[in-house]
């Protein structure tokens, strides 16, 4: 190989590293809901953790007399109340990752005159955690009382760090964590997309610094 050529190679930049965050609602802001569904017989059973396609439109009422109203992303048991913007967003970027529900409104006096609002379900799971890379608790779960009794659970805390091996999350830019459904995690394109249309109170915490 000639000098030139090796000095060529030398220069060429490195593929940058994906960064990844934790997504979720902002609980700093905000106070006690004033918002609720009225039949909860449409949610899905209990040992059921993702929202069904087929679900039928949630009935919610608003009431700003008893607590705030909701914005853009607010948590809703396992799963998150959004405005039409935001699923506008949503869509747009990684459309097979979620499941939309449509809520119906109610208010306790007249009609209600704003935007349309969606449950919303991340029901993409990988499981791409690099675990020696990592920084976290991997357990087996011993509560015979939990659903996940016998299986393997991560567990998170102030300090852990999480690295996700690439081929395994693709071109995919939220999905939840295999083994921690519970935490939803997303790429710097959602990142930068939630923060460019101006959604208010969604959380974005980097996961190689938790």
């Amino acid at each position: 190989m000639g000098e030139e050529s090796a000095v060529s190679i030398a220069k060429r930049p490195r593929a940058r590293k994906r960064r990844f965050y934790e997504m979720g609602p902002d609980y700093g802001v905000g106070g006690k809901a004033g918002y609720w569904l009225e039949h909860e017989s449409i949610l899905p059973p209990y040992k059921v953790f993702r929202l069904p396609a087929s679900t039928a439109p949630a009935p919610f009422v608003f009431d700003k007399s008893a607590g705030s109203l909701p914005i853009d992303l607010e948590p809703y048991y396992g799963w998150w109340l959004i405005s039409d913007r935001t699923k506008a967003v949503l869509e747009r970027l990684d459309p097979g990752a979620f499941v939309f529900v449509p809520c119906t409104v109610r208010v306790p006096h007249g009609s209600y005159d704003g935007p349309d609002y969606w449950l919303c379900d991340v029901v993409r799971v990988l499981d791409a955690l690099d675990e020696a890379q990592s920084h976290l608790t991997i357990r087996s779960e011993d509560d015979p009382r939990s659903l996940k009794f016998g299986k393997k659970v991560y567990l998170t805390m102030p300090g852990s760090k999480l690295v996700f091996t690439e081929a395994a999350i693709g071109k995919a830019h939220i999905f939840r964590m295999a083994h921690s459904e519970a935490d939803v995690i997303c790429d710097q394109d959602m990142k930068d997309a939630c923060r460019a249309a101006g959604l208010r109170r969604t959380r974005f915490c980097d996961v190689s610094k938790l």
